[in-house]
């Protein structure tokens, strides 16, 4: 995609997603950019072993966890990704080790990056209100409900909180929120450098 191959060089970047439901490209496209851009992806779930992924409605690849959320410390990452599907976000949201991963990630001010339905994760996860988001259309009213602004455009940098939030609505919109989040995640960790 053209990112520095030093913009991300030494981070670590968490990817949470269920054992089933991530929207396979909405995982792999963002993980891809970590990787070209100098960082280090890292799969979190809430099972172990391997999780399937979906393409549209039809059944995806599988992909090897890393490490369960329930035994991950936030600290250790440098940021955080919450690929969408339908499936995926709503079954990490019933899930408490999860939804509290994502809630220490916010509250510590580490840069989130969600996509499309994945801000159910992030509604559950008490980090949406007082700020601007974009989501699929359908989240509108959810995120509305709890306390957030909501923005119809393909990617949307909200830095009204602890750290920047980084929001994209669908796959067609991955190319702006891949550049958007990386710019983010990096300057971010530049930050942290100093």
């Amino acid at each position: 995609m053209g990112w520095p191959s030093t913009t991300l060089t030494g981070r670590v970047i968490a990817f949470l997603v269920a054992p089933y439901g991530a929207e396979q490209v909405e995982l792999t496209d963002p993980w891809q950019a970590v990787a070209e851009s100098g960082g280090t992806p890292r799969l979190l779930s809430t099972a172990e072993g391997r999780v399937r992924t979906v393409r549209h409605h039809a059944e995806g690849d599988t992909f090897a966890v890393d490490a369960l959320v329930a035994a991950a410390d936030p600290a250790a990452y440098d940021g955080l990704v919450l690929p969408g599907g339908v499936a995926n976000p709503d079954r990490l949201r019933l899930d408490r080790p999860a939804v509290a991963f994502v809630h220490a990630c916010c509250a510590a001010g580490r840069p989130v990056a969600a996509i499309c339905h994945a801000a159910w994760t992030l509604i559950e996860a008490d980090a949406v209100r007082g700020r601007t988001l974009t989501s699929w259309p359908s989240l509108r009213t959810d995120l509305v409900n709890a306390g957030a602004h909501w923005v119809d455009e393909p990617v949307h940098v909200c830095h009204d909180g602890p750290g920047p939030l980084v929001t994209s609505r669908k796959p067609g919109d991955l190319p702006l929120f891949d550049d958007a989040f990386v710019t983010e995640f990096a300057h971010a960790a530049a930050k942290r450098r100093r």
